[in-house]
């Protein structure tokens, strides 16, 4: 039977026999476990189930059943160019994107890293992903955007943005509330959010952006706390009229101070955390740490695979990872040693899941197993593989001991998009196609040298490892 069979619509799957981590309460683990789906929906959840008549079973023996996972920040577009900035700081990201090169993209260009960053998506286990689209510099732009996240079997919420012009300009184009009209449902599948940025000026000029945001009820993701960019008195600005909402998203919030994490957590905001990018890139520390303490709501994201991995796995150690590791710097400062780690695996699991579905106002259906919510579901099984067992601590074995290689089926509002470690109904090589084309055309509008210059940024002379150490011999 071939896998269009065996995962015909409106056929019930059940996932037989695993360890589910619900995450309804972070800590729960229900081993040997069936989970049934009919539908978009969880129909039954517990040990031996009855099978009804025509169920696909999937054997979920040894593996883990966890929500899908939530990645509240991505910048899609830029995932054709994956690895290339291995070595940027945050100014040369700056540089090549809002200044250099980001008027490069056509439509096309945009289309080609939307696909391929929304399958990769899939294929990690991420079921909803925010598409931060500030590349946006047209609506064709957009629509070639939104072609992408439809060709792809997953739920994405477009974070419509233009780096090329004021906030204010394009978010009261009228062309721009036609494309919403006619492109974006916000049906739960295809969503909407404003990526606004703010640029320091205490006048406030990105006010009609806000204001759109708030008659179209669509919620704001903004950078903030960024080093040098984000700063405390963009918040001060922002509370100061009144657009510090409920449900606004706050990208990294790493550079803040105590007062602007209390304006955050007082007028019901949250976090969206991208450790990797935190710690490479500079935009601060991040801030797990400060958002425990003020109570901010915390989900996580990865930002862009210019840099970084683009999966919640990493992104789940390097958040865990560093909020441990300042806990120990800061206790050997006093002279003191940590005994007890105060951030825990399932914590950080708990804000992969259902953290970025509490972001997203999509607490009621996602986020946690549970009968009636959506069947949004990853499966993690690798029989081939010597670090699928023993199986310990589930929590812990998903955050510091899985990757994308261990994601077996991944269901999408009840949809089959991954089965057997492979992706479905997804044409990688139209996918690889598409992204070639990208980059040749880049490529070809930078030139050699100038693309070489981005591959290789220039490294301070006094800092080198060999200069340093061993002077000019």
């Amino acid at each position: 039977m071939s896998t269009t069979d065996t995962f015909a619509k409106g056929r019930p799957v059940l996932l037989q026999g695993g360890t589910v981590l619900p995450m309804d309460n972070p800590r729960r683990v229900l081993p040997t476990t069936d989970v049934l789906v009919h539908g978009d929906r969880i129909t039954a959840i517990g040990p031996g189930l009855d099978v009804p008549p025509g169920t696909t079973v999937i054997d979920a023996t040894g593996g883990i059943v966890i929500p899908g996972m939530i990645d509240t920040h991505r910048h899609m577009w830029q995932t054709a160019l994956r690895g290339y900035g291995a070595d940027w700081t945050l100014s040369q990201y700056f540089v090549w994107f809002f200044i250099d090169h980001g008027k490069h993209f056509r439509p096309q260009d945009i289309h080609a890293g939307n696909l391929l960053a929304a399958a990769e998506a899939l294929d990690a286990g991420v079921t909803t992903t925010v598409d931060w689209s500030h590349g946006l510099a047209t609506t064709d732009h957009a629509h070639a955007a939104v072609d992408a996240l439809q060709a792809v079997p997953g739920r994405f919420v477009l974070a419509y943005g233009n780096l090329h012009r004021p906030a204010a300009e394009w978010a009261t184009d009228p062309a721009f509330r036609a494309f919403l009209d006619q492109r974006v449902p916000r049906n739960g599948m295809l969503d909407l959010q404003l990526a606004i940025d703010l640029g320091g000026d205490p006048t406030f000029p990105e006010k009609p952006a806000f204001e759109a945001a708030h008659d179209l009820g669509a919620a704001v993701t903004t950078h903030a706390g960024v080093w040098g960019t984000g700063r405390d008195r963009n918040l001060a600005t922002l509370h100061d009229h009144g657009f510090m909402r409920p449900g606004t998203v706050y990208v990294h919030g790493s550079s803040l101070s105590a007062d602007s994490y209390r304006r955050i957590a007082d007028t019901g905001g949250y976090l969206s955390i991208s450790a990797e990018s935190e710690q490479h890139a500079g935009q601060g520390y991040p801030p797990t740490h400060a958002a425990r303490t003020h109570g901010i709501p915390v989900s996580l994201s990865m930002d862009t695979s210019v840099w970084w991995s683009a999966d919640l796995f990493s992104a789940m150690r390097a958040t865990l990872a560093a909020d441990r590791s300042r806990e120990h710097a800061d206790s050997h400062a006093r002279g003191e040693t940590v005994t007890h780690t105060t951030l825990r695996a399932h914590d950080v699991l708990s804000w992969a899941t259902r953290g970025g579905a509490a972001a997203l106002g999509r607490s009621h259906d996602l986020g946690t197993i549970e009968v009636g919510k959506k069947a949004d579901l990853v499966l993690l099984k690798n029989d081939e593989s010597p670090v699928s067992f023993p199986l310990l601590n589930p929590h812990g074995h998903v955050v510091l001991q899985a990757q994308r290689s261990d994601v077996h089926t991944v269901l999408v509002d009840g949809h089959v998009a991954k089965y057997r470690h492979r992706l479905q109904g997804i044409d990688l090589r139209a996918v690889r196609s598409h992204v070639e084309k990208t980059v040749e055309h880049l490529r070809a509008q930078l030139g050699e040298s100038e693309w070489a210059k981005g591959l290789n940024p220039e490294v301070p002379r006094a800092k080198t490892i060999e200069e340093s150490r061993y002077g000019n011999q």
